[in-house]
């Protein structure tokens, strides 16, 4: 008889690196989820901005399920027919002349720093390698992107960091023009901050990051991983902005689940990444890029994206409306369907504190940080769906504000 996994399974066999909830989801369809004992959920979390279609969407099955009976992996020796196609539908899309294509965010990040001080080294020279980040920021888990994140939390304990790197306050220009300096190859910043609280740039803000770093002679470098291939109503956030990077990376949503990352940029910028100075051994996989493609193609549509703007005023009106009744959160926030809603002062750090009971209730959310509650659902989750799972998070917060 095979043995059913469990939840203290999780504990004894896994590295203790991170600690889910106690229920085991098996299936997905859509917006919703069923756990091992046939409990359904509504999923507002998206598998962290990932989920761009829900579960198991038709398109990208089809998608994965063709090229799966046809090629799975070559390695850079060679390349694929479903690589060259992601690569030309994001240059066709998007500023960028040319693309690398890697398995994850962290990745992505990772070559796109690399780049940015070979391209600074070949340019001008060994000085021009400093790197202006901001508080708060995420890039992931790679010991060069945690060290350009500002969440020191996530590099103590591994001994010294990489040098060069400094860190201003977002959303305030002053403290970037305090740091930004003709040592300066970049300039890294999230349009919107996700990890650090679903907060989004002015757009004063990101348009005096590129005339700085045009006046400097530095790359702007947009982590485009959260807020990717949708997720804001466009299909990139800089594109609602109207002010152009010259890097920008790519990865949740633009796989759909698969995992898949790329990093785009220009024609200026792409020889400094001569051959042997970086690689992926599964960047470009056929598997990976079929199925991104197929996601691109299904979302960078008028339907899609006025979708995703549509659907942030429902999310914003439920959101408002279970304040008004408990007032446990102080400011909603966010751009599509990346929203954030920040505990009022009495729940302060209390955000995490809602995911249990939300469980209990049938519905999956998430946390930015201890005190913003953080929704990142499909981009096409029905909005019936939006109704029930908004009923299910009152029932929850209605308990959170009991004492429950």
């Amino acid at each position: 008889m095979r043995h059913t996994p469990t939840r203290a399974d999780f504990d004894h066999y896994m590295v203790p690196n991170y600690a889910p909830q106690q229920r085991i989801p098996v299936r997905g369809e859509g917006s919703r989820l069923w756990d091992q004992q046939g409990r359904e959920y509504i999923d507002f979390a998206g598998g962290i901005a990932v989920n761009s279609l829900g579960h198991c969407h038709p398109v990208l099955v089809e998608a994965l399920t063709r090229q799966a009976n046809r090629l799975w992996h070559l390695s850079n020796v060679y390349t694929n027919e479903p690589a060259i196609e992601l690569a030309r539908c994001l240059v066709d899309r998007t500023f960028a002349d040319k693309v690398y294509l890697c398995s994850s965010g962290g990745e992505a990040n990772e070559a796109a720093l690399k780049l940015a001080r070979r391209w600074a080294h070949d340019h001008h020279g060994e000085h021009k390698h400093r790197i202006v980040s901001f508080s708060q920021s995420f890039h992931g888990r790679t010991f060069f992107t945690v060290s350009v994140g500002g969440q020191p939390k996530y590099a103590q304990g591994f001994g010294p960091v990489p040098g060069g790197i400094v860190h201003g306050e977002f959303n305030n220009l002053d403290s970037v023009r305090d740091l930004i300096d003709d040592d300066t190859c970049a300039v890294m910043v999230e349009p919107m901050q996700g990890e650090g609280g679903i907060i989004p740039a002015t757009p004063e803000f990101l348009q005096g990051l590129r005339d700085l770093c045009d006046n400097f002679d530095a790359l702007l470098i947009f982590d485009e991983v959260q807020t990717g291939v949708g997720r804001t109503g466009s299909l990139y956030a800089y594109q609602q902005y109207g002010v152009t990077p010259d890097i920008l990376t790519s990865a949740k949503s633009l796989g759909g689940g698969f995992p898949v990352g790329a990093m785009l940029t220009t024609d200026h910028i792409a020889p400094a990444f001569a051959i042997g100075t970086h690689g992926s051994t599964y960047g470009g996989n056929p598997l990976a890029s079929a199925v991104a493609l197929a996601a691109i193609e299904f979302i960078d549509t008028p339907e899609v994206l006025e979708g995703v703007k549509r659907r942030h005023g429902v999310f914003r009106e439920h959101l408002e409306e279970i304040n008004r009744k408990h007032g446990v959160f102080r400011e909603i926030r966010g751009m599509g369907l990346l929203i954030g809603a920040e505990m009022a002062p009495e729940y302060e750090g209390r955000a995490k504190d809602i995911l249990p009971l939300a469980i209990e209730e049938g519905l999956m959310a998430l946390i930015a940080g201890p005190n913003v509650l953080r929704m990142a659902p499909s981009l096409v989750i029905p909005e019936a769906d939006i109704a029930e799972g908004m009923a299910r998070l009152e029932r929850a917060v209605a308990r959170l504000a009991e004492g429950q």
